[in-house]
């Protein structure tokens, strides 16, 4: 019989990828080489507001970051932070900012409207930003500030540990899927992305400011609500 030779420079590459990069896995089709590992009673025992903590603190020390020099509020999250759904906008906006917490105004009143077109009660959700302050004259985030704060945001969607992700506009879908194309293109699908080796599931759709500004696309919005609504009844979510 003839043993099989294992490479081991393979795994060891991939060892040093991962201490560059942040590791995330993409794919348009469901993942199954990797096991779900589901936390149980170990997660109860996590005290993810101190992680969430330690967290902001590692993003309030980012140096040399222009987003962070011209904003007066580090925005970070909120909800409730067992909450099996997380919802990832693109940037905080100047209302966000003053106030200090996520979607404010006009876009908070939509966000509402829609949660409860689907039975979802806003404190019952977790919600979070692709970066975590606002760019300036509320730009679009650049690529490369961007990838700089996924790295962040990787981290804070293991510590929430969602069992479904939301995607609001394109920086959020370019954070976390590394896809750069028109959102208008790749809304609406059933994804997966795998992070510490816990495979998640997620879809794009509109951000709510997106739609004040265009309206003639909130029948595409109601079109992905419906999908969240019917994969929460699948997996049998509580919310």
């Amino acid at each position: 019989m003839t043993k099989k030779v294992i490479n081991q420079n393979t795994k060891l590459n991939q060892e040093l990828i991962n201490t560059i990069e942040p590791k995330f896995i993409f794919a348009n089709k469901p993942i199954n080489r990797l096991t779900i590992f589901e936390t149980g009673n170990h997660a109860n025992k996590i005290n993810k507001e101190e992680l969430i903590k330690n967290l902001k603190d590692q993003i309030n020390s980012i140096e040399n970051c222009k987003l962070k020099e011209n904003s007066n509020n580090i925005i970070l999250g909120e909800g409730n932070i067992n909450s099996p759904l997380m919802f990832i906008r693109e940037a905080p906006g100047a209302k966000e900012e003053k106030s200090g917490v996520p979607f404010r105004g006009e876009v908070d009143e939509l966000l509402n409207k829609m949660l409860i077109a689907i039975n979802i009660k806003r404190e019952n959700i977790y919600i979070s930003y692709a970066v975590n302050f606002r760019p300036p004259e509320d730009r679009k985030p650049t690529s490369t500030e961007i990838k700089r704060y996924s790295v962040f945001l990787k981290e804070h969607i293991s510590i929430i540990n969602p069992k479904i992700i939301v995607l609001m506009g394109s920086s959020a879908m370019e954070a976390v899927t590394g896809i750069s194309e028109k959102i208008s293109g790749e809304r609406g699908h059933w994804r997966e992305v795998i992070l510490k080796n816990k495979t998640f599931p997620l879809i794009i759709t509109f951000n709510p400011s997106y739609l004040i500004r265009f309206p003639e696309y909130k029948k595409h919005s109601w079109e992905d609500l419906k999908k969240i609504r019917d994969k929460i009844k699948d997996l049998k979510l509580k919310i």
